[in-house]
């Protein structure tokens, strides 16, 4: 075998071990991020997505370096990222972009929005409305939710975390059953709850989960 292949070879091995090294999480679970508190370190560490292997002082900091891969159009997009014309909002939490000339259904992950017919639904579709139709948006792709519509981090092209502003202006509530961990989006939820931002003036909004299963119960 030539000593070239055979360095090739072993490199190749090398490298594939540190991958394998660097994907392998600790136990304790990662989160929506596949990210985790390295609690023996004192960090936050990711294992999986496009952080792998690196660490940070906190989930905020990972947050901050997510943003700053979108302020540049166009993106270097890998496989579960794709950029497109917003042309539809249907709701406060749902939308239509352009993939491949055909309208892929977005739903904006870990947020939840008041539904129509539900107080605050119309104002909370207005906003999103004001901040994307007809722009064009980078996203960051989840999967599929049970409807076979998209998951995704909505961007624009100037950094802007569509998912955060909502719930920042208080019209979408944190939807901590499918982010639990995500204390970005807890905080933001709390400084718009205690600054009675949007829906928050309302004393006591109801959830749109909340909602849903009422209107299931009285069928």
């Amino acid at each position: 075998m030539p000593y070239r292949f055979r360095f090739s070879l072993l490199l190749a091995l090398l490298l594939t071990v540190h991958a394998t090294s660097a994907a392998t999480p600790h136990p304790g679970g990662l989160d929506a991020y596949g990210c985790h508190h390295d609690h023996q370190q004192g960090d936050y560490h990711c294992h999986q997505g496009q952080f792998t292997g690196q660490s940070f002082a906190s989930q905020s900091e990972m947050q901050a370096a997510r943003q700053q891969n979108y302020t540049a159009f166009p993106p270097n997009l890998p496989v579960s990222q794709f950029s497109g014309k917003v042309v539809s909002v249907l709701d406060g939490d749902t939308i239509e972009v352009l993939h491949n000339t055909y309208p892929e259904r977005v739903r904006l992950s870990d947020i939840d929005c008041p539904e129509k017919g539900q107080a605050f639904g119309n104002r909370a579709k207005q906003a999103l409305s004001a901040l994307v139709f007809g722009r064009d948006v980078v996203l960051q792709t989840h999967g599929q939710d049970r409807y076979r519509r998209t998951l995704g981090d909505v961007f624009l092209l100037d950094g802007t975390h569509v998912n955060h502003t909502l719930v920042k202006d208080g019209w979408c509530w944190w939807y901590r059953k499918y982010a639990p961990a995500d204390t970005v989006l807890e905080g933001l939820e709390k400084e718009a709850r205690e600054t009675k931002k949007g829906l928050w003036a309302d004393p006591k909004p109801v959830p749109p989960w909340e909602w849903r299963k009422s209107r299931v119960l009285a069928r």
